[in-house]
């Protein structure tokens, strides 16, 4: 969401506006959500909403930027999700894997080639370190700075720094070099659809 969007929006939700408050689970909530999914929550959706009712509860006192606002929002929601796998721990459940973000309006072919390149994605991360794993799903699922992993982390800036580096250093190990020479095919659907 545009910084001057989010500044005209702030007001409106802290006073309970209804169409304020939506346009804020619209613009944050997919990614609230497919970050719980690719950290392995069970039930990504009933996290995204308790992460809400939190950051709806606590809005009131939220001072601060977009930026403030997104750091804010992932901390609670890693918190959950930490929270979460303790449970689980607990109990020894396993984890379902459930990687769909909600959209229901896709097509198959849609659907299929993002939960493959998603699938893909996630068992080359599944070979890093949990620490890795959680720097780099910030950094690119939550789209998150690196100041601002260190916050919803409890880490400093050099150690997610570190995280990362040796996160992506790993994967470039891992990945053949003719994948990272050629470029990944664009895939439309639409063309899919049509060919038949």
């Amino acid at each position: 969401m545009p910084a001057a969007d989010f500044e005209d929006l702030l007001p409106a939700a802290r006073a309970g506006g209804g169409w304020a408050l939506t346009r804020l689970w619209e613009a944050y909530a997919p990614a609230v959500r497919r970050y719980a999914a690719t950290r392995g929550s069970l039930e990504p959706d009933d996290v995204t909403s308790e992460v809400f009712l939190g950051v709806l509860t606590g809005l009131p006192r939220f001072t601060g930027d977009e930026a403030a606002f997104r750091t804010w929002l992932f901390t609670v929601t890693h918190r959950r999700v930490v929270d979460e796998q303790r449970k689980r721990a607990r109990r020894r459940t396993e984890p379902a894997a459930d990687l769909d973000d909600g959209r229901r309006d896709r097509s198959a072919e849609e659907q299929a080639v993002e939960n493959d390149a998603t699938a893909q994605a996630l068992a080359l991360l599944a070979g890093l370190s949990r620490d890795q794993q959680e720097v780099l799903f910030l950094r690119i699922v939550a789209d998150l700075t690196v100041d601002q992993v260190a916050t919803a982390t409890g880490r400093r800036v050099g150690a997610v720094k570190a995280l990362q580096r040796r996160g992506l250093d790993s994967l470039r190990r891992v990945i053949p070099a003719q994948r990272v020479a050629a470029p990944v095919p664009s895939v439309d659907p639409g063309a899919i659809s049509e060919a038949r």
